[in-house]
C-alpha cells in the first residue's frame, strides 16, 4: 500500500511539474515578441538620442560591427559587443561605440559614445551604473545635463591635458560631493576617442569595404 501511495504521489507531482512547465513555456512564447519589441524600442531610443532620425537613414540596431576580442579590454568591456554604424545616403556619418568605465564610485559605468567620422563627439549616454542616488546618478540626462558637456568635443577640444574634471585642473565639471564618478566617465570617454583615432581607418573599411578608404 505504501509503495502504491508513493508511486501515485510521484505521478501526481510529475504531472504537476509537466503542466507547470507547459504553462511557463506557453506564457514565454506569448510574451516573447512583446518583450523583444520593448527591448528593441528602448535600444533604438537611446541610439537615436545620439544620432536623431534626421541624421541617418540606416537601421542602427542592425548595422553593426562586432568588436574583436583583442579590443574589448581597451574599451573596458567584459563581454562580446558591437559598434553601431551610422550612415546616411550610403555615407558613413559616425559610429556608436560601447565602453565601460570600471572605476566608478560604485563599480562599472556602462556607456555609449557617438563619434562622428571627423572624430568629434555626437553625444554620450550612460546605459547602466550603480552610483549613489542624488550624487553620482547625475550621469543620467533625466537627472542633470552634465553628460551633454561632451557634445562636440574631440581629442584636441579641450586640449589633451584638460580632459579631466576641474578639481584635477581639467575642463569638465564635477558633481557636488561626487568627484570619482565624473572623473571615471571623462577618462573613459577620452580613451574611447583614442580608440577611435587608432582604429578609424579599420572601422571605415569594415563598414564599407567596397569603397576606397572605407567610404563611398
Amino acid at each position: 500500500m505504501l509503495s502504491q501511495s508513493i508511486r501515485k504521489n510521484s505521478l501526481v507531482l510529475a504531472l504537476f511539474a509537466m503542466a507547470a512547465s507547459l504553462l511557463l513555456a506557453s506564457t514565454y512564447m506569448m510574451t516573447k515578441d512583446a518583450i523583444d519589441n520593448a527591448e528593441r524600442e528602448a535600444a533604438q531610443k537611446i541610439l537615436q538620442e545620439l544620432y536623431p532620425q534626421d541624421s541617418h537613414d540606416n537601421d542602427l540596431l542592425k548595422d553593426v560591427l562586432p568588436i574583436p576580442d583583442a579590443y574589448l579590454g581597451t574599451l573596458g568591456l567584459k563581454f562580446s559587443a558591437a559598434i553601431h554604424v551610422v550612415k546616411k545616403r550610403g555615407d558613413i556619418v559616425g559610429f556608436i561605440i560601447p565602453a565601460t568605465a570600471p572605476d566608478g564610485y560604485s563599480g562599472d559605468i556602462r556607456l555609449l559614445a557617438g563619434i562622428n567620422v571627423d572624430g568629434t563627439i555626437a553625444g554620450v549616454r550612460v546605459l547602466a551604473h550603480n552610483e549613489t542616488p542624488g550624487l553620482g546618478d547625475k550621469l543620467e540626462l533625466r537627472k542633470s545635463p552634465w553628460i551633454l558637456s561632451f557634445d562636440g568635443k574631440s581629442l584636441d577640444n579641450p586640449a589633451p591635458d584638460a580632459w579631466k574634471v576641474k578639481k584635477d585642473q581639467g575642463y569638465f565639471d564635477q558633481f557636488t560631493g561626487a568627484t570619482i564618478t565624473p572623473r571615471a566617465v571623462v577618462s573613459k570617454v577620452y580613451s574611447t576617442l583614442i580608440f577611435y583615432r587608432e582604429h578609424s581607418e579599420e572601422l571605415l573599411k569594415s563598414s564599407n569595404p567596397s569603397a576606397p578608404g572605407g567610404q563611398s
